[in-house]
């Protein structure tokens, strides 16, 4: 279980984060809303301990992350596959070598192993003609796929997190990530948190939405209550957006 009690967190003097609590089960599908630079991506790097909060409390699983030292965030980390926004591969690699990456540098696998497995793992998200290909070379849904190929070089993970996985993608391939999110989720029967400003992203793949504006959760409940809102912060966000989902 994920647990924010309180928490604070400001990038010099602007507050981004101020006073979020919630809990959240390891097999849910949530969405964190809300608009640029409102702290969404914060919250991801706060739950795997890049960053510590200023001031409240960070529990996984019953432990408090906030002063734990390098070393000890590795068990922590390892339990959440993560894929940031724009994928953030390693450009001077080709694309086996990203997906081969923490195989090799941390689990130390014989190269035998680790090239079997980033074929398996290329295949599973549909670029198995790209191992070679630099990430220069792949579009950007390529590029997507193979970002959660090596996310999922960790091995078995409790939670996938995803930044902001359709951002920049044309609908076509956008329509194929959020199929991609959804088959990983249901195969390894774990949940999911996705980081987005796309309401019909978040309709599509979520049963929880968690709504941020001005650093606090202003709501959070499913969709019955999300398009029943009379929160008027949650309802300017979402009306422009709801038109493409049959309600």
């Amino acid at each position: 279980m994920i647990v924010f009690d309180n928490v604070w967190f400001s990038y010099g003097n602007r507050e981004v984060l101020k006073g979020v609590s919630f809990s959240a089960n390891f097999d849910e599908r949530i969405a964190v809303m809300g608009e640029s630079g409102e702290g969404k991506t914060t919250i991801l790097k706060l739950i795997l301990g890049l960053i510590t909060p200023d001031r409240g409390k960070i529990l996984i699983d019953g432990k408090d992350i906030s002063s734990l030292s390098e070393d000890e965030l590795i068990p922590i980390r390892r339990k959440f596959s993560i894929v940031f926004q724009e994928g953030a591969l390693f450009d001077s690699l080709p694309v086996k070598e990203n997906v081969a990456f923490f195989m090799r540098e941390i689990l130390k696998l014989p190269n035998e192993q680790i090239y079997k497995k980033v074929s398996e793992l290329l295949s599973r998200v549909g670029v198995t003609d790209a191992e070679e290909l630099m990430p220069e070379e792949l579009s950007g849904g390529m590029h997507r796929r193979v970002a959660i190929a090596r996310a999922l070089a960790v091995g078995k993970t409790k939670m996938f997190l995803y930044d902001e996985p359709t951002a920049g993608l044309d609908p076509v391939n956008s329509e194929r990530i959020m199929t991609l999110i959804k088959d990983l989720a249901d195969k390894e029967n774990i949940g999911f948190m996705i980081i987005t400003h796309v309401v019909y992203v978040a309709w599509q793949l979520c049963n929880r939405f968690i709504f941020i504006k001005d650093g606090k959760i202003l709501f959070d409940g499913g969709k019955q209550e999300l398009i029943l809102t009379e929160i008027s912060a949650v309802k300017d966000f979402i009306k422009e957006l709801f038109f493409k989902v049959e309600l």
